[in-house]
């Protein structure tokens, strides 16, 4: 394959970054985007391999850089819509057809600016200049002026690439382990060694820059950079179960929290959500018990409300989310603790690559057993045969919890990997995990508030197309819906009936409970849920996380049968 040509004094550019994103987005085959990558990165100053590798991983700053742009759906239509001369009437119905922001940019740029004999006019490094003073920009109208005089020299390329940047979705089939991939076949580096710095220092353009220079060993694992949790895979049955552990494994209740990955070093406490955001703020109760931790730790758990030592429902711990600060009154009405089932971290040694039944060990060690404490241990019973699984699942959802977990005593700690080594088995009754598309205003009491949401799952794992596959209108209190309808305005992507309809950006993830399945005409799926309700907001999990249409097919063969298969 051609290396590319080493880039000018001037810096990489948007437009041939693009032009690899096109390459990439074109082919399926996972091995080539990975060889299309790995060439691209070759020939790139080292600044400029580590903004091209963090962007084309889906990022715009380190995943421990809390840094944000605020930068929504419709600020960036009304941009377009100015640049480009064309009316936001006339936009709007581009976003129905493509379905994708930085497409719609490409298609009106191309249409009023010309697609041929427009010079690059954005840096790769200038691109990240844009997007850090947009982070640091207040007022829709002052970001709004620095998005114009960015876009008005823009190519068309350049546009389409920099609004999804900003989106924070390239869609061109691309996962982060793809582009550690690419990094390791660019420079020779074993791909194991690749994931396990991006893994430690939790930003893969300086993983890149590493892997060039040869530095990839002696990284050491940085505190209060939230690493990826690793993920557990749905146990369709029992059977499920048998097949797929070794003789013995170990078995703990399935917690109905938020997963917490907690970071204790010399009297410093920070907790992280799935979504690697710091909540310390939220859970303040627990920030003393985790700094009479014995050693430097990174925990990996679960923060439940408790009572004495009764886990409660989730919906008790619903009262605290979203909030800049806890009153006392809500402190004391809904306290919480934090189970810790993992350990990644501790005394100086990182213990991911040890088998569990290790890690488990230290865990044991460092967290004195106390039942009704604000710092607790989870009880993993080591097992032998799936015999006593029924019963146990039935105990854990008497205990107030959604089931169980069963995992492989071998296992090491994989960061954002999805396997079989961990399996759970959920509610006994069928539930998803689904995106918001679009929204609709209520009736009644409601009818102030966009209430009625239209929800969607991936086409697949690997593909990130959104399916819609029913609409729910129950489930949450007014003040979540008041809430939702203000984010829902700020992030809306088309308008219909003068606002009644809303296409919005897809980056609310609900829980929804539904009676059945069936077939449908009306949705690209081929799918429908009957009667769905929203069991709760999961502000712990990302678009990326939520079901396939694979779950939607198989949970409809299992109701259409009357029981699990």
């Amino acid at each position: 394959m051609r290396k590319e040509k080493k880039t000018s004094a001037a810096g990489a550019t948007l437009q041939r970054f693009a032009e690899v994103a096109d390459a990439v987005g074109a082919t399926t085959k996972k091995l080539e985007k990975a060889a299309l990558l790995g060439a691209y990165f070759e020939g790139l100053a080292d600044e400029d391999l580590s903004l091209a590798a963090r962007y084309f991983a889906g990022h715009v700053f380190p995943l421990y850089d809390a840094r944000t742009t605020n930068v929504g759906g419709g600020m960036l239509r009304d941009a377009v819509s100015e640049v480009t001369g064309l009316e936001v009437e006339n936009l709007r119905p581009r976003y129905v057809r493509l379905g994708d922001s930085g497409d719609v940019a490409f298609e009106a740029f191309a249409e009023t600016k010309g697609a041929e004999n427009v010079e690059p006019t954005l840096t790769l490094a200038a691109t990240q200049t844009l997007i850090e003073t947009l982070s640091e920009t207040r007022g829709t109208k002052n970001k709004k002026t620095l998005l114009t005089e960015a876009l008005t020299p823009a190519t068309p390329s350049e546009a389409k690439y920099l609004v999804k940047l900003l989106v924070g979705d390239l869609r061109i089939g691309l996962k982060e382990g793809l582009v550690e991939d690419a990094v390791a076949r660019a420079f020779g580096r074993p791909l194991a060694d690749v994931a396990r710095v991006n893994m430690l220092t939790g930003d893969i353009g300086e993983t890149a820059v590493r892997a060039r220079r040869g530095r990839l060993e002696g990284v050491a694992m940085r505190l209060f950079h939230p690493i990826k949790f690793m993920l557990a895979t749905a146990a369709e049955t029992v059977e499920d179960v048998a097949r797929t552990m070794p003789g013995e494994f170990y078995v703990e209740d399935k917690f109905d929290g938020i997963r917490g990955q907690a970071h204790v070093q010399a009297g410093r406490v920070a907790l992280y959500t799935r979504t690697l955001d710091e909540v310390t703020h939220r859970f303040p109760e627990l920030v003393e018990p985790l700094k009479q931790l014995p050693s430097d730790a990174v925990l990996d758990g679960e923060v439940v409300p408790v009572r004495g030592e009764s886990i409660l429902p989730f919906l008790e711990l619903q009262k605290r989310l979203g909030r800049k600060t806890v009153s006392e009154e809500l402190l004391a009405g809904v306290p919480v603790a934090f189970v810790a089932y993992d350990l990644l971290y501790a005394a100086g040694r990182v213990l991911t690559d040890a088998p569990l039944s290790e890690r488990r060990a230290a865990l044991e060690a460092l967290i004195k057993d106390e039942a009704a404490g604000a710092v607790r241990l989870s009880k993993a019973k080591l097992t032998a045969g799936v015999s006593g699984l029924d019963e146990e699942f039935d105990a854990a959802r008497a205990r107030g919890n959604e089931g169980l977990m069963i995992k492989d005593p071998r296992s090491s700690y994989k960061p954002g990997k999805r396997g079989r080594e961990w399996l759970k088995l959920k509610k006994a009754y069928a539930t998803l995990d689904v995106v918001v598309t679009a929204v609709e205003v209520g009736h009644g009491k409601r009818r102030n508030l966009l209430s009625d949401y239209t929800f969607a799952v991936r086409r697949s794992e690997d593909d990130p197309e959104l399916l819609n596959v029913g609409k729910a209108y129950s489930g949450l209190t007014d003040a979540e819906l008041a809430e939702l309808t203000e984010w829902f305005r700020a992030h809306t992507v088309q308008e219909f009936a003068h606002g009644r309809v809303r296409v919005v950006e897809p980056k609310i993830v609900l829980e929804v409970t539904f009676d059945r399945v069936q077939e449908s005409k009306r949705h690209k799926s081929g799918y429908a849920l009957r009667f769905p309700r929203i069991l709760r907001l999961r502000e712990d999990k990302a678009p990326e996380e939520i079901d396939t249409l694979d779950t939607v097919r198989r949970i409809a063969r299992e109701l259409a049968g009357g029981g699990e298969e």
